[in-house]
C-alpha cells in the first residue's frame, strides 16, 4: 500500500507541469529548511529531495532536452528554500527604518532570487547528465555540490544554509566533516536524501529498487558509527591554566554606533566583564582572556586615550582582551577619515595592542557595496553607513596571545566559508569568532550561524570560540561539542576553559580534495550508465509503460 502511494505521488510529480510543477518545486524547497537550525529535522529530506528528482524526470518531455524545464524546477525549489531560510536579513533594514525599512523587501526576496539561480544551475547540469537508473541520484548529488560550491564563491560567495549541514546534526553525524568537508558533505545530503526517488522505478526485478535506498541508509549509519567512535577518542580537554571570560552585552543596534552613547557603553562592558558569575568568582580576577564581541564601541578604540586607560585599568595584569572594533587606517594627523576597517585587537593590561587582524572577507551590502563610488552616487549606502565602505584586510595570520596558544581569527559571517578557516601549515591552537547577530533579532539567522561556525571547528580540529554582541556566545571543542553557551537576547558572561585541539583532520590537511573525488567519481558512474543505456529523453511515456 505504501509502495502503491509512493509510487502515485512520484508519478504525479512527475507529470506535472505549469503553476502546478512550480508550486511542487516551492513547497519542496521550504519544507527543506526545516532541516537547517535551530529545527535540525533533517528526516524532511527524504521527501523534498525525491521530488526533486521527480521534477528533474518531469523535464524530459521540454524543449532542448528539458534543461530549461528543469532549470525553472530549480529556480522554484531554490527561492522556496532561501526566502523562509534567510527571512531574518529583513531585520537588518529595520535597526535604521527610516533610512533602510523601504530595501527590506528587495532583499528579502532579492538576495533568495540571486541565490536560487545557483539551484537552477545544479538542475539544469543534473539534467544533462541524466539517465533513467538510479544512477540519476549521483548525477543530482554532483550538479548540485557543484551549483552550491559555486554559490559559495561566485561574487566573494554566500554558503549560507549549503545542503550539507543537513547532516550536521546530531554531532555523530557531523564528525564525517573532519573527512570531506562542507562540500563532501553537501554531496552526501544530497545522495543520501534523493535514493527514495528510486522506489517509483519500473524494475522487472523490484528488489534492486531498494539498492539505493539501502545504500542510504548504511551510508548514514556508518557515518554515524564512525562520529560515535570519533567523538569517543577525543573527550573534551582543556589547556592548563586558561580561563577564558565571553562578555556578550546584548547591546541594541542604536546604542552600538552611536557615538554619543561612548560612555554608556563602556560604563556597560567594565560592569559586566567584571561580573562575578558565582559564588566562588572573583569577576575579571579569575581570567585569563576576556573576550569582547565584533565592532565593539561606536568610536575608533585606539583614538579614545581615555577608553584605552579604563581598559587597563579593568585587566588584571595576567588578563588579555581580544576585542572586536572599528580601526581607522593610518593618515597624516588632521586627515578627514572616511573609511576604516573591521578588526581584532588583543590588548595587554597595560593597554598595549599586542596584535590586529583587519577582516578580509566583507558583507556585501552590510560593510561594502558592490560598484561603491557608483552606487553612492545615485544615493544607496550599506548597512553600516561607512561612507567608502570599510577597507578589507591583506592577511589572515595566527594572532599571538599571551600564555595561550595562538588564535586564527574570523569575524562575523567570515566562520560560513571552509576556505577561511583553513590554516595550512602555520596551525593555531584554536579559531576565535567575533560577531554581533543583534542585526538580525530573535530569529532562526543566530542559530544557523552558530551552526556554520560549529562545523569550521569539526573540519580543523581546533576549539572555536564565539563572542557575540547578542546571538549565541558559546564554547566549541574541536569536535564540535557545545562546552559552554550564552543563549539569544541574554546579556552575561560566560566562564570557561580553553579546549586543548587535536592533530589536524584530513579536511585540514587535504581541503577539498575528497569531495572532488567524490564527485569525479559520481561523474563516471553516470558517464557509464549514459553509455549503457541512451538517455531519458521523455520521462512522462515511461511513467505511463506498465
Amino acid at each position: 500500500m505504501i509502495a502503491k502511494k509512493l509510487r502515485a505521488a512520484g508519478l504525479a510529480i512527475v507529470l506535472s507541469w505549469g503553476w502546478k510543477r512550480a508550486g511542487i518545486a516551492l513547497a519542496a524547497g521550504a519544507l527543506s529548511v526545516l532541516a537547517m537550525a535551530p529545527f535540525n529535522a533533517w528526516p524532511v529530506l527524504f521527501v523534498t529531495f525525491p521530488a526533486a528528482v521527480w521534477l528533474i524526470d518531469g523535464a524530459g518531455a521540454g524543449r532542448w532536452r528539458g534543461v530549461p524545464a528543469a532549470a525553472m524546477a530549480g529556480f522554484w525549489f531554490g527561492l522556496g528554500y532561501f526566502v523562509p531560510g534567510l527571512y531574518w536579513i529583513g531585520y537588518a533594514f529595520l535597526v535604521d527604518a527610516s533610512t533602510f525599512a523601504w530595501l527590506m523587501p528587495f532583499a528579502v526576496l532579492g538576495l533568495p532570487i540571486y541565490l536560487a539561480l545557483f539551484t537552477a544551475l545544479g538542475f539544469a547540469l543534473a539534467r544533462l547528465l541524466w539517465t533513467r537508473d538510479a544512477v540519476r541520484v549521483l548525477a543530482l548529488a554532483a550538479s548540485l555540490t557543484v551549483s552550491e560550491w559555486l554559490r559559495g564563491h561566485v561574487l566573494t560567495g554566500f554558503p549560507w544554509n549549503a545542503f550539507g549541514y543537513a547532516l550536521s546534526e546530531p554531532l555523530a553525524l557531523a564528525q564525517t566533516a573532519s573527512l570531506v568537508g562542507l562540500w563532501g558533505l553537501t554531496f552526501l545530503a544530497v545522495a543520501i536524501f534523493a535514493s527514495p526517488a528510486v522506489l517509483i522505478d519500473n524494475n522487472p526485478r523490484e528488489y534492486r529498487s531498494w539498492t539505493a535506498p539501502a545504500a542510504a541508509i548504511l551510508a548514514l549509519v556508518t557515518m554515524g558509527a564512525f562520529g560515535v567512535v570519533r567523538l569517543s577518542l577525543h573527550p573534551t580537554e582543556t589547556v592548563a591554566n586558561v580561563k577564558l571570560r565571553i562578555m556578550q552585552p546584548n547591546l541594541q543596534q542604536d546604542v552600538k554606533f552611536n557615538y554619543a552613547a561612548k560612555a554608556e557603553v563602556m560604563k556597560h562592558y567594565l560592569a559586566l566583564s567584571d561580573r562575578a558569575s558565582g559564588p566562588q568568582s572573583t569577576g575579571v580576577r579569575d581570567v585569563g582572556i576576556l573576550i569582547w564581541p565584533e565592532s565593539a564601541f561606536p568610536f575608533f578604540l585606539t583614538r579614545e586615550a581615555d577608553v584605552m586607560a579604563e581598559i587597563a585599568g579593568l585587566l588584571p595584569r595576567q588578563t588579555v582582551l581580544i576585542t572586536g572594533s572599528v580601526r581607522a587606517p593610518d593618515l597624516p594627523p588632521g586627515t578627514r577619515i572616511t573609511r576604516a576597517y573591521n578588526s581584532i585587537y588583543v590588548i595587554d593590561h597595560d593597554g598595549t595592542v599586542l596584535s590586529v587582524y583587519d577582516k578580509l572577507h566583507l558583507v556585501p551590502f552590510g560593510e561594502y557595496l558592490p560598484f561603491q563610488d557608483w552606487m553612492e552616487k545615485i544615493g544607496f549606502e550599506q548597512l553600516t553607513r561607512v561612507q567608502g565602505g570599510f577597507i578589507p584586510g591583506t592577511l589572515r595570520r595566527p594572532m599571538p596571545v599571551a600564555n595561550a596558544p595562538r588564535v586564527l581569527p574570523l569575524i562575523c559571517y567570515e566562520a560560513i566559508f571552509p576556505s577561511d578557516a583553513a590554516t595550512g601549515e602555520d596551525r593555531p591552537g584554536w579559531i576565535v569568532n567575533l560577531t554581533n547577530d543583534g542585526w538580525f533579532g530573535i530569529s532562526t539567522g543566530p542559530y544557523q550561524h552558530l551552526q556554520q561556525a560549529r562545523l569550521r571547528a569539526i573540519e580543523q580540529g581546533l576549539p572555536l570560540v564565539r563572542a557575540a554582541n547578542t546571538g549565541i556566545s558559546a564554547v566549541i571543542d574541536p569536535v564540535g561539542r557545545i562546552v559552554a553557551r550564552l543563549g539569544l537576547g541574554n546579556e552575561g558572561v560566560l566562564d570557561a576553559p580553553l579546549p586543548v585541539d587535536i592533530p589536524p583532520t584530513v579536511f585540514a590537511d587535504h581541503g577539498n580534495m575528497p569531495a572532488i573525488v567524490m564527485v569525479l567519481i559520481a561523474i563516471v558512474l553516470v558517464a557509464r550508465a549514459r553509455l549503457a543505456k541512451p538517455p531519458l529523453r521523455d520521462r512522462q511515456t515511461d511513467a505511463r509503460t506498465p
